[in-house]
């Protein structure tokens, strides 16, 4: 019995041989490096597609905010644009703190950066001369520098319905009007006069409860966005002799006018400023910090283009540097006749992602619209340090409408 469990005891004292262990070791560290490997290649892969699905969704929301306000783009005005409301230079008080401040024309500071270079930056000669349009684009400054848009519009209840203004009765607060169908108390409404440089913003200020009856003729003034005097007349000169109209825009409480400028901060970041100081409570009521909002992240540049109808038939037959002879913003703003032919825009917006890769992954330069003709190419240079982030160039092309609609002689 001792004889047979002898060999049983050798057999269960056997182990493995310091070869075998080795082996092993070199076979488990093969199996570890794999996987780790796999591991790291797939989190890189991983982080890179969240960076370029998130530059993705951030760029298909700014081109949506950006498609939405130039569809609307002259809404409440255009249709009346060439009775003297096209090209008037906008005129603009509110209440901030309490007091009556003209917000425009802005003739002692320049407007907040992006937008600290429109039209040459500050005084009369510059910011101050903002005139009423549908659409306009301001070419960056410098080569390469993002554009700006500039878009103005309304939603007014009334919209594309202006009111002759009879006189000023008995008061500078109060018009007589054709009729106040339609309108109600905090509307905000245009002063205007063919043949006047000034048009002026104002607010209804009513508590009459039959501004709707028929027959009711008196217009009361007052509120938030009221202003007796323009840059260079009064609103009393403006109606005394009977011609000029009152075209509702939209109304306070609805916050539904949109006058705003469109650009790219040095953060890489999508903003609007609204031209009316619409926003904020308290001691942020009316400031340009509270006028100034963020809309996407992530975005380099933004350029445009014109579309322009050039034979009266509804369709967009050529595209346009807005820097063209003719089309620069200065000058556009002050000719109705051409732009009534803008009827389109193409907006191109260059997002980067926020992932930092291993190797460049972009090349030293992007150009944009590159199927037009070179005056009309726009080429974004890529600094060194930033060719290792991943670029994105989002080109849509928006119609706009309201143009659409506008009759040709």
């Amino acid at each position: 019995m001792n004889a047979h469990s002898k060999p049983f005891a050798r057999a269960v004292q056997r182990g493995l041989t310091l070869v075998e262990l080795l082996v092993a070791m070199v076979i488990g560290l093969v199996v570890v490096l794999a996987v780790t490997s796999a591991v790291t290649l797939g989190e890189a892969h991983k982080r890179s597609t969240t960076s370029t699905n998130d530059m993705n969704q951030s760029g298909s929301y700014a081109a949506y905010a950006i498609d939405r306000l130039l569809r609307s783009a002259g809404s409440g005005f255009a249709q009346t644009g060439t009775r003297g409301v096209f090209r008037c230079r906008l005129s603009a008080a509110r209440l901030i703190g309490g007091t009556a401040t003209t917000i425009l024309p802005r003739t002692t500071s320049a407007f907040p950066a992006p937008f600290d270079t429109l039209l040459g930056g500050t005084g009369a000669a510059a910011a101050g001369n903002l005139r009423l349009a549908p659409f306009l684009i301001a070419k960056g400054a410098t080569a390469g520098a993002s554009d700006t848009l500039v878009v103005m519009g309304g939603n007014a209840a009334a919209g594309d319905v202006s009111r002759r203004i009879r006189s000023g009765f008995p008061d500078n607060s109060n018009l007589r009007l054709d009729n106040t169908i339609g309108l109600r108390n905090g509307d905000i409404g245009l002063v205007s006069k063919e043949g006047t440089d000034d048009c002026l913003l104002e607010q209804v200020s009513s508590t009459n409860t039959e501004l709707a009856t028929a027959g009711n003729e008196v217009l009361a003034l007052g509120g938030r966005y009221f202003t007796s005097t323009g840059a260079t007349t009064s609103l009393s000169t403006l109606v005394a002799d009977g011609t000029a109209l009152f075209t509702p825009l939209g109304n306070v409480a609805a916050n539904n006018l949109q006058f705003q400028l469109i650009g790219v901060n040095a953060n890489r970041t999508l903003v609007a400023y609204d031209l009316l100081r619409a926003a904020g409570t308290g001691s942020d009521e009316g400031t340009d910090a509270s006028a100034m909002q963020a809309l996407a992240d992530g975005v380099v540049a933004l350029y445009a283009v014109y579309g322009v109808d050039t034979d009266s038939n509804g369709t967009a037959d050529t595209w346009v540097d807005p820097a063209a002879a003719g089309y620069a913003i200065g000058t556009l703003m002050l000719a109705p006749d051409t732009m009534r032919h803008i009827v389109a825009a193409r907006v191109a917006l260059v997002m980067r992602g926020s992932l930092y890769e291993k190797e460049p992954v972009t090349p030293d330069s992007l150009e944009i619209f590159s199927d037009l003709p070179t005056d009309r190419k726009r080429t974004l240079t890529i600094a060194a340090e930033d060719r290792n982030f991943r670029y994105r160039v989002i080109d849509t092309t928006i119609p706009l409408r309201n143009m659409l609609l506008l009759p040709f002689p």
